[in-house]
């Protein structure tokens, strides 16, 4: 029988830790966002509120692309966090047919350690 595949996603609206439930704790793969509180400032001021939200919706969908095209190599994904972004997240994939066969769940986490995310990934995907 073939193993399944397992990811974690620990992510906020700037960050994803990218967490294989095989990995060890020290590997662990990031995302950035390149809409960040210094872009927003810096938009805000230079063209105002109109512009700078259109700048953020713009690369907050490049961000959860890419967070979508490294999901796709996974049978299950756990999507968790302290803000909303990961129900921003599943709410796109799921309106995706692409991710249609992969086990997408979500929960609501404090902020974690490294080691506290790599746990929890565990201990989620074990039971």
């Amino acid at each position: 029988m073939k193993k399944e595949k397992c990811l974690g996603i620990f992510m906020n609206h700037e960050n994803a830790h990218l967490i294989d439930q095989y990995a060890s704790p020290h590997e662990q793969i990031s995302i950035t966002s390149k809409f960040n509180r210094i872009e927003k400032l810096k938009s805000l001021s230079i063209k105002g509120e109109g512009p700078m939200h259109n700048k953020e919706q713009h690369l907050q969908a490049d961000f959860y692309k890419q967070l979508g095209d490294v999901i796709r190599n996974y049978d299950a994904v756990l999507l968790f966090g302290p803000t909303e972004a990961k129900t921003e997240l599943f709410n796109i994939l799921q309106a995706n047919h692409l991710f249609d066969k992969i086990t997408i769940s979500v929960e609501s986490t404090d902020k974690l350690t490294n080691n506290q995310q790599h746990s929890f990934v565990s201990e989620f995907f074990n039971k």
